[in-house]
């Protein structure tokens, strides 16, 4: 989707690629809406799940090495589900943008950073796991919370670090057919000596979709593979077939990882690398939008596997849960209490006043002056 806009003598209708961006803002597939219908669906789910992960282990699980991973990567989590329904917003309104360039370029590198916390927290994970096999003394005398939440700071400091070039070429780009893209403009930030603009364009959209792929999928996926490939080789030698608890976890994790962010990956590459107007660019081009929400789904599945893998973590949220709405109703019941206590109060005051106007005595005068009436 090459947007070199037209104030700079480029025709952005003139690549098939943006065209087809063009054609799916013409109206509403059913395509479009079934995806219109799984952001939502994964914004709801993922954003509650999230936040009960974030509460659950932020509050109320003991610190640990273990809770500090699972914490980080349920933040990263919700943070990506959070700006899922801006996302669904903007294909409802047929792939127009009305929230302003700024907002444009924070809610995509919210995307973006939470692919490239995934992936590194994900190969920290296994490289940690991979130390306390292969080398345990050094891992009980070197291995703390507060080493492993200086490690979790790196990550994030170069999650952003990757995430500004995204931040920086995404802007929001008027059509001819009136609609707004929030998308990439490759034709920022031009450089002063001669060039030219299409293949600068280009140069520019590889160097985004290949840094993605090594260094938010590949290297990680390649750094988990050796890390439990190595695992597995130790626990046999020593006879250990049984894998721990937390191990199983990160597998299924890494398993969801792979499955959600690999079509997302594959069709950014194949629609760099195809010919211009092939078929495949095309279908690509349609793809991406499905993929990206299946990006998101990993979002949505990692509380699922927290859960399931560790029961303890189950009965924790069962368990707040219940705190939860034991307060809220407790403070219901307060509430109600306090209410009727002063219903009742304001009650006896008026009795009180009532009682105490009809006892008020008859003055000496008014007695005298009946008393003269009668006479």
């Amino acid at each position: 989707m090459l947007f070199c806009p037209s104030n700079q003598k480029v025709n952005i209708t003139s690549n098939p690629i943006n065209q087809t961006v063009i054609n799916q803002t013409a109206g509403m597939t059913s395509l479009n809406v079934f995806t219109i219908f799984l952001h939502g669906l994964f914004s709801t789910i993922g954003i509650v799940e999230n936040l009960l992960i974030v509460g659950v282990v932020g509050f109320y699980v003991r610190r640990s090495v273990i809770s500090i991973w699972i914490l980080n990567l349920a933040a990263s989590d919700l943070l990506a589900t959070a700006s899922l329904p801006f996302f669904t917003l903007y294909m409802a309104r047929g792939n127009t943008w009305t929230m302003g360039p700024t907002f444009c370029r924070i809610h995509s590198s919210v995307f973006f950073l939470n692919m490239f916390v995934s992936g590194f927290l994900l190969a920290a994970i296994s490289m940690d796991r991979c130390l306390m096999v292969l080398r345990p003394v050094w891992a009980q005398n070197h291995r703390s919370i507060h080493l492993v939440r200086k490690i979790c700071g790196v990550i994030w400091v170069l999650a952003v670090i990757c995430t500004v070039p995204f931040y920086m070429f995404r802007d929001t780009i008027p059509l001819p057919t009136g609609h707004i893209l929030c998308y990439y403009n490759y034709a920022q930030f031009l450089p002063s000596e001669p060039y030219n603009l299409e293949s600068l364009c280009k140069q520019r959209k590889e160097g985004l979709a290949f840094m993605r792929l090594f260094l938010a999928f590949l290297i990680p996926l390649l750094i988990i593979i050796l890390s439990y490939a190595a695992v597995n080789v130790s626990l046999a030698r020593r006879g250990c077939r049984r894998p721990f608890r937390f191990v199983r976890l990160v597998v299924a994790v890494v398993v969801s990882f792979v499955l959600c962010w690999a079509p997302y990956h594959f069709f950014i590459i194949a629609e760099v690398m195809a010919p211009s107007g092939d078929r495949l660019q095309t279908l690509a081009a349609k793809a991406l939008p499905v993929a990206a929400t299946i990006g998101f789904l990993n979002s949505v599945l990692n509380p699922v596997l927290y859960v399931f893998s560790c029961p303890d973590l189950c009965s924790k949220i069962r368990h707040s849960l219940g705190a939860v709405m034991e307060s809220v109703l407790a403070e219901d019941l307060a509430e109600l209490a306090r209410r009727r206590s002063t219903a009742r109060s304001s009650i006896n005051t008026s009795e009180i006043v009532l009682r105490h106007k009809n006892s008020i005595p008859v003055p000496m005068e008014e007695q005298e002056h009946t008393e003269t009436v009668s006479n």
